[in-house]
């Protein structure tokens, strides 16, 4: 008969998280960044249309 093999049999483990974390990003800066740009553009937009009667 042949020798027993002592050693443990390998085995494969699947590295899947059993919990999920939650993605929950926080955009009050960007909203805040967003209106700030909008209003910014908006008023030089007018100030040009302004200007352009001064200009004629």
């Amino acid at each position: 008969m042949a020798k027993k093999n002592n050693r443990p049999t390998p085995r494969v483990v699947v590295n899947t998280p059993a919990v999920r974390p939650e993605f929950n990003p926080d955009y009050t800066n960007v909203k805040k960044d967003l209106r700030r740009i909008g209003l910014v553009a908006g008023s030089l937009f007018i100030g040009l249309i302004v200007l352009s009667f001064f200009v004629k």
